[in-house]
């Protein structure tokens, strides 16, 4: 089953695959979705995914289907499992933007035990934002053409967004360098993994270490949804690691700026960067919707295929 729970769920070919359908012209694609539901669950909201993924599907001919977390109250008013064999019963694809990750570890894994062919991808997790990822990858490939042996600079919390990012970047052949306040960095269990991708990473606690040269500054805010509780604190800990025009300076001359937003100007970027000459946030915002059509139009057609295989076996 062709679930996308997190980035490296795809082999480096098949990721080069999602990023080539991304690109193809609308009217090539038109159809993969056609007749068939797709089960949008929002545990949290979104400006951003909620738009890009509604439109993808409407894009391939399919029927989106947003359900708040409310409706279904996972794990409250219905198992993750019940939730996931429920909506299979209606949509060819379940997408869903939860709090746990582990929800949607438990949704694939009721689906595969039921022999249910309804793949499940991540819409955004406390682990993984692998469709930002997609996005990412797509925006660098339209202002570089080829990505080997460039190097991306993250500023920030080395979260969810990070991973997802440092992973693709791996598997596209990106260094990637992390600056990050002591506490916030990766653990070793993420930087193994990067490493088992074949990736280059280093780690410091100097944002003009990491920038230094580098092709690509990213950011993110630093106090993400539900940590709320923490913002004095973390302010305190992430000062001095804003992408300003002093950071930007270290970088290469051609560097260009992203950010996965919503953006807090002032705190983890400035506004004279964000809405700069080199800035690629908008056009990375707009890629949203062009990565999901293509991660879409993949995973149906990959489920079509294996149907298809499995009817001619029998």
């Amino acid at each position: 089953m062709h679930n996308f729970l997190e980035i490296d769920d795809l082999s480096c070919d098949e990721l080069e695959e999602v990023i080539s359908l991304s690109t193809a012209p609308p009217v090539e694609l038109d159809g993969a979705l056609s007749g068939r539901g797709v089960a949008l669950v929002f545990e949290k909201p979104s400006a951003r995914t909620r738009s890009s993924t509604e439109l993808a599907v409407f894009a391939l001919g399919g029927h989106p289907v947003y359900v708040q977390g409310a409706e279904v109250g996972i794990d409250v008013r219905e198992t993750a499992e019940d939730v996931a064999r429920t909506l299979a019963c209606y949509h060819a694809v379940i997408c869903a933007r939860v709090v746990d990750h582990e929800r949607l570890v438990r949704m694939t894994k009721a689906l595969s035990v039921a022999g249910v062919a309804v793949p499940v991808v991540n819409l955004l997790s406390d682990l993984a934002h692998p469709c930002q990822a997609l996005a990412d990858i797509l925006t660098l490939r339209q202002v570089f053409g080829d990505l080997g042996g460039r190097t991306i600079a993250y500023i920030g919390d080395a979260n969810n967004v990070w991973r997802s990012l440092s992973l693709a970047a791996s598997m596209a052949g990106v260094r990637v360098r992390t600056a990050s306040p002591e506490g916030y960095g990766p653990d070793a269990d993420d930087l193994e993994r990067v490493v088992r991708l074949g990736g280059d990473i280093e780690v410091t606690d100097h944002p003009a270490e990491a920038a230094a040269g580098a092709d690509v500054l990213y950011t993110d805010v630093w106090t993400s949804m539900g940590q709320e509780d923490e913002v004095e604190m973390r302010r305190k800990a992430f000062a001095g690691f804003t992408v300003d025009e002093d950071l930007l300076s270290r970088a290469s001359p051609d560097a260009v700026v992203l950010h996965c937003l919503p953006a807090h100007r002032g705190e983890e970027i400035s506004a004279s960067v964000i809405d700069g000459p080199r800035s690629r946030v908008w056009q990375q915002a707009a890629n949203r919707m062009h990565a999901m059509r293509g991660l879409l139009a993949w995973v149906v057609r990959a489920v079509d295929r294996e149907s298809t295989t499995a009817g001619e076996g029998h």
